[in-house]
């Protein structure tokens, strides 16, 4: 065979390989359409810029490779001026840069729900918009991104007393679930802080951009119920305050180590953008028989109406007690006549 007819056959085959690659795949009939693969079945290192790390579950940091698949409970991190992405599976990244930490946890193949947890810096998230619910989640010791749709940037950092982390919501939307607080749903542009005590016992949520509504717990009530067969039956119920959290405002919750027991004391207050309070509850977890219900704010009073309401009970006190002398010495004369 000569040259001329060589270079046609692998001109041809050339042409076939880019028209089998290039054409759409035909339709697969509907019962037979394979279902959509969320996520790949390990997490991959997709793209490093600079240094990049990662450490195995029980192994030591090395360095990370691009292109390497790595197990559940491997940690991810970059040096200064560096960045990483690892990929979940089609359309589902974390992106992390300059010093930058976060790990995934440990979980056996073939679970469905990915998990990561944030250990300092920020994250960049880019997830599909349809994922299911469940599907993904990320974590911190005081709270829980759950549900992340979109795109979304979680930035969490230690501080001298605790820690702090700014919860964005890019585009899409996400929810941000604690102890004793909930935030169903943020949408694009939709921003809070959380700091967090050290040992747990506070947290303080700050608007920062956009509104949203946060469930904040007020303990539980003690509720009549009528059962099925007539009789009246009393059950717990779990109370919530829905707050609109928006800049400025702030959503403050307190908790105490009883002494006896295991259930916290708590105490829930919610301000408004001037600073002033505005909700407030005590209860114990657990405990309807332990509740204050919810204690809304004094109307504020001028100086004037103050003094004239002391004025009028200055006044109802010194009837009372000349009432009362003019009896004690009625009964005196009496005691003396007799």
């Amino acid at each position: 065979m000569d040259k001329t007819l060589l270079a046609a056959v692998a001109a041809f085959s050339a042409a076939v390989c880019f028209a089998e690659e290039a054409a759409p795949a035909a339709p697969a009939a509907a019962t037979n359409a394979p279902a959509v693969k969320t996520f790949t079945t390990l997490p991959l290192c997709q793209r490093i810029e600079g240094s990049a790390f990662v450490r195995k579950p029980g192994g030591e940091w090395t360095a990370a490779e691009e292109g390497k698949f790595y197990p559940f409970g491997t940690g991810y991190r970059v040096a200064a001026g560096s960045s990483m992405v690892v990929a979940f599976g089609p359309g589902s990244t974390a992106t992390i840069a300059d010093g930058a930490e976060f790990g995934t946890r440990e979980q056996a193949l073939g679970v469905a729900q990915r998990s990561i947890f944030l250990v300092r810096g920020t994250v960049a998230l880019n997830l599909p918009a349809n994922l299911p619910e469940g599907a993904f989640s990320a974590s911190a010791p005081g709270f829980t991104v759950k549900n992340p749709a979109g795109e979304s940037s979680l930035a969490y950092a230690e501080t001298g007393d605790g820690d702090e982390a700014v919860i964005r919501c890019v585009t899409g939307s996400l929810g941000v679930e604690g102890r004793h607080f909930d935030i169903a749903t943020m949408r694009a542009a939709n921003e809070v802080r959380i700091r967090t005590s050290k040992d747990h016992l506070s947290t303080i949520l700050s608007g920062t951009s956009g509104d949203y509504v946060v469930k904040v717990s007020q303990g539980c009530a003690y509720k009549n119920e009528v059962d099925e067969e007539g009789k009246v039956r009393t059950a717990v119920e779990e109370r919530s305050l829905e707050w609109r959290l928006s800049p400025c405002t702030k959503i403050v919750i307190n908790r105490a180590v009883p002494a006896i027991g295991e259930r916290m004391s708590v105490h829930t207050m919610a301000f408004d953008a001037s600073g002033e309070r505005k909700s407030e509850c005590y209860f114990c977890e657990g405990r309807a028989e332990v509740n204050s219900g919810e204690l809304v704010a004094k109307a504020a009073v001028d100086g004037e109406e103050i003094a004239k309401r002391a004025a009028e009970v200055t006044e109802t006190t010194a009837a009372e007690e000349t009432a009362t002398e003019a009896v004690g010495d009625e009964s005196s004369s009496e005691d003396s006549s007799n």
